[in-house]
């Protein structure tokens, strides 16, 4: 089972949620508030933990800016966003028999992406 990161703008809800249904999730939140996009990404790597943001960000720090992304990304992209909502979709994704590792994903309702990072 994969370990993951939440970043700060994943909410505390869908955290425990996660946390709730056996998943080993790391908040930023609770570990390194305030933390740079970059020294995000960094942590996740260094703790191979897949990176679970909301921030397209980590898209264009992966994919144009060229830095290491090994540990995964899922940018979630749901509609809704109500707190329940979130925690709900939050957990939908995290459960696909995904090999998160070394891909970005991109998560909409009824809609997985899973692209290859450079």
């Amino acid at each position: 089972m994969a370990a993951f990161l939440a970043n700060e703008n994943v909410p505390g809800d869908a955290v425990a949620a996660a946390r709730k249904a056996g998943h080993d999730v790391t908040w930023i939140k609770e570990v390194l508030p305030g933390a740079s996009d970059e020294a995000v990404l960094d942590r996740s790597v260094a703790e191979h933990r897949v990176l679970v943001t909301f921030d397209k960000d980590f898209g264009e720090l992966a994919f144009r800016r060229g830095r290491a992304a090994s540990c995964g990304v899922i940018l979630m992209r749901p509609r809704l966003r109500s707190p329940q909502y979130m925690a709900s979709f939050v957990l939908e994704v995290l459960a696909q028999p995904v090999a998160w590792a070394g891909h970005f994903s991109v998560a909409r309702e009824g809609k997985l992406r899973v692209l290859p990072l450079p």
